[in-house]
Formats: structure tokens, C-alpha cells, sequence
């Protein structure tokens, strides 16, 4: 009888969040934003036989990394090959800047909305620069490599054209996933990865049935695994809600014969306040190198001194190797350090002054700097646990997989298991924010 109850307020929640004003058009938006990028996908690239591609994309990790978070266009060399890449990195490359340069901080902080704008605008700039370096190598790649030109096609027209198409789409995917944070639901470079990766789990799956069907010893290992990758799901799901809540005394005003303030309340600091997004900027760092030596390598350098540089390097950028795990989680630990230095609700000096400004303090501390100080040691604290968490649960699902070696869902390992429960909470969080907004919007016009 409870189940009974639980499944119809289940319901009535979902019928109220597509009946509340104007959600329903944002949800319809956002998947027919998201159909024409799964459209777009499909669409190859002018002159490439894809079957060349796509048997180099099998044996290569690193392709096939890539080709997991485009949902496949990479390996279907679409003009969407080079998915939302190149605009998280610009996005990443703005934010350091941003902090850096003195300037670029005052648009951002003290020009309102006319500053972020400015800065939006050089961030797009910069990721049309970034989408043609990206394009040319890759356009420069599928050149030298063996009957990837399809007979008959000018091969200078097939670079030429390659490298404006793979650009024009890097273009129109950045242009798709503003459309989404503008006028839809959700972060849309973060919803895109989102489908990339949901689009290749059937893959996974067929892949790990194959692998496991004739084997009762790697099933077993197949339940293990997958008993671990829920127990992930859980700690990231733990670690993305989990917050500490500073406590906040404001101090009495009597107006009249009114007392106004007094009141006890909190603020409340998330131990991971970016999210999901250390993740993808430590993947968008780590594969931008790994990428660019991969398709180096590709060309057969005759030079014996250079080539072994690059293998070197292309080897400590593998993902097969120790190096990369290791580097992987240092940035993983900095970025959210540096995220969280960005946010605006976690800067203590700024919430020091607001608290004095309107007569709140940390009961014991006086306001001002030592009430800074404090909020600077407790976010501190918060941020180590935080980021030192994020980073472990982003190395046991992939060492899991080593140990058992059931390496048929290493692409949807950790990282995607991070990024996909993220992206979710973060999608219902903004559902439930728009229907409570709403919800008042009504209470005031009764």
C-alpha cells in the first residue's frame, strides 16, 4: 500500500514538473537540441572511407576515448568529430586567465553582465583558434594515413575541406550547447558529454556480454565489477550532495516596538562546490597533448632522435600507463581547488563582509578578517576532503577493471561514471529549482 502511495506521488511530481510554466517548453527544447546533435553525428565528413578509421579506432585507447565522449562521431569522422573540445578548453584556458590577468578579473566581477559577455565573446574567439589547430592535425592525419581518401577525391581538397568542416561543426556543437544553457535545461557542453557517453554504453554492453557469455569465472568477476561501479555511483551521488554547514548568528535590531533579526541560520559549503567540472577540464587538458602526439606518431617521423621524443612523451600520456593516473589525479585535486576559488560563494573575504555588513557573525568569532580567516580555514578543509575524494573514486572503478580484467567498459569507467551521475543530479536539481520558482511565482499572484 505504501509502494502504491510513493508510485502516485511519484507521478504527481512528474505531471506537475511538465505542466509548470514554461518547463515543459525548456525540456522539449533541450532533447530536440540534443536530436539534431545525435543528427549531426551520423553525418561523415566529405571523401573518408570510415571502415580505415574506424579499424585504427579499435585498437587505439586513446581514439577510442575520444570517440566515447563525441558519441561516436569521431569514429564515424562526422563533422562533429571534434565535439565540444575545443570549447571547454578555451572555457578552461579564460578562467586561468581571468584570475591572472587584472583586467579580465574586474569584466567578470565589477561589469556585471556586460563584462561576463565580453568575456564569453573572447572565449569564443579563441575556441574557433583552438577548433582549427585541432582540425588541421586531424585533417593532416587522415591524409597520411593509408586509403583514408576514398578514389577518386582531390586529396587538397580533402584537407581543405576536412579541416573547415571539422572546424564548422566544432562550431555549430559549442553554438548547440549555449542554445541548451540559454533557453533549455541544464549545463549544455555538460548534457552533450552526457549523451556521448550514454550513446555508446550498447557498445559497452555487447562488447562485455561477448567477452564473459562462455566464461562462469569472468561473470563472476563481471558481478564484482559492476558491484563496484554501484557502490561509485553512490559516493559520487554521497560526495555531490554533501555539504557543511557553518553556523550564523544575526544580531538583534529593535525597530519600534519590533525585534527583527536574532535568528540562528547556517551557510552551507558543498564539499565538492565544481561538480562534475574538474573532471571534464582534467580530461580536456589531459587528452588535448595525448591527442596531438597520437596523430604524431601516425606520421612516421624519419627523424630517430624526434620520433623517440614523441614515443617517450606519448607514452607518460597514455592511458595505459602509470604517469597518466598519476597526473590525472593531481589535476583533478588542483582544478577543484581552483573552481572553487572562482565561485563566488566560496570566497571567505567577500563573505566576511557581507556577514558584517548585515550584522551576522560565526558565533565566537569576531567579524571582519578573523571571520574571514576562519571561513578561510574551514573551506580549506572542506576543499582537501572534497577534491582528494574526487580524485580516489576517479582511480578505483579503472583499477577495478585492471584487476579483473574486464576492460570492455574501461570507456565508461570512473570518469564517465562521475560525469554521468553529475550531469543527472545537476539536470533534476535545475527541474526542481524551476518548479519551486515557479511554485512561489503563483503564491504571489494568489
Amino acid at each position: 500500500m505504501q509502494q502504491n502511495i510513493n508510485s502516485d506521488k511519484v507521478v504527481q511530481n512528474l505531471m506537475a514538473s511538465w505542466q509548470a510554466s514554461g518547463l515543459k517548453q525548456k525540456l522539449i527544447f533541450t532533447f530536440a537540441i540534443i536530436a539534431l546533435f545525435r543528427f549531426g553525428a551520423q553525418l561523415p565528413i566529405y571523401g573518408i572511407n570510415n571502415e580505415v578509421f574506424q579499424a585504427l579506432a579499435g585498437g587505439n585507447n586513446l581514439i577510442g576515448f575520444l570517440d566515447m565522449f563525441s558519441g561516436g562521431a569521431l569514429g564515424k569522422v562526422s563533422i562533429f568529430a571534434l565535439g565540444i573540445g575545443p570549447y571547454i578548453t578555451s572555457s578552461i584556458i579564460m578562467q586561468l586567465l581571468t584570475v591572472i590577468i587584472p583586467s579580465l578579473e574586474r569584466a567578470q566581477k565589477e561589469d556585471g553582465e556586460a563584462g561576463r559577455r565580453k568575456i564569453q565573446q573572447i572565449t569564443r574567439v579563441f575556441a574557433v583558434g583552438l577548433a582549427l589547430f585541432q582540425s588541421l592535425i586531424f585533417a593532416f592525419a587522415l591524409f597520411k594515413l593509408p586509403n583514408a581518401i576514398m578514389a577518386g577525391v582531390n586529396p587538397v581538397m580533402f584537407f581543405i575541406g576536412s579541416a573547415v568542416s571539422l572546424t564548422a561543426g566544432a562550431m555549430i556543437v559549442m553554438w548547440l550547447a549555449e542554445l541548451i544553457t540559454e533557453k533549455g535545461v541544464g549545463n549544455g557542453a555538460s548534457l552533450l558529454i552526457f549523451v556521448g557517453i550514454i550513446a555508446g554504453i550498447p557498445l559497452y554492453c555487447n562488447r562485455t556480454a561477448t567477452l564473459v557469455s562462455a566464461n562462469p569465472v569472468m561473470q563472476l568477476k563481471l558481478l564484482a565489477l559492476i558491484a563496484i561501479f554501484v557502490a561509485t555511483i553512490i559516493f559520487i551521488v554521497v560526495l555531490h550532495e554533501a555539504a557543511r554547514k557553518v553556523p550564523i548568528v544575526s544580531a538583534r535590531r529593535q525597530v519600534g516596538n519590533k525585534v527583527y533579526g536574532g535568528q540562528n541560520t547556517n551557510i552551507p559549503f558543498k564539499l565538492n562546490p565544481g561538480g562534475v567540472m574538474p573532471i571534464i577540464f582534467a580530461i580536456a587538458i589531459m587528452l588535448f597533448p595525448a591527442t596531438v602526439l597520437g596523430f604524431v606518431q601516425q606520421m612516421h617521423i624519419e627523424n630517430v632522435t624526434l620520433a623517440q621524443i614523441f614515443q617517450k612523451l606519448s607514452a607518460i600520456f597514455s592511458a595505459n600507463s602509470l604517469s597518466y593516473y598519476v597526473i590525472y589525479f593531481v589535476l583533478i585535486v588542483a582544478l577543484t581547488f581552483f573552481y572553487a576559488s572562482i565561485v563566488p560563494s566560496m570566497q571567505p573575504k567577500e563573505i566576511a563582509n557581507n556577514l558584517k555588513k548585515y550584522g551576522s557573525a560565526i558565533p565566537g568569532v569576531k567579524p571582519g578578517k578573523p571571520t574571514a580567516d576562519r571561513l578561510d580555514e574551514i573551506l580549506s578543509r572542506i576543499m582537501l576532503i572534497g577534491a582528494l575524494s574526487l580524485g580516489i573514486i576517479a582511480m578505483v572503478p579503472t583499477i577495478a577493471a585492471k584487476v579483473t580484467e574486464i576492460t570492455t567498459f574501461q570507456g565508461i569507467g570512473a570518469t564517465s561514471l562521475i560525469i554521468l551521475v553529475g550531469v543527472a543530479l545537476d539536470f533534476v536539481n535545475q527541474i526542481k529549482t524551476h518548479m519551486l520558482a515557479k511554485n512561489y511565482e503563483s503564491f504571489l499572484q494568489q
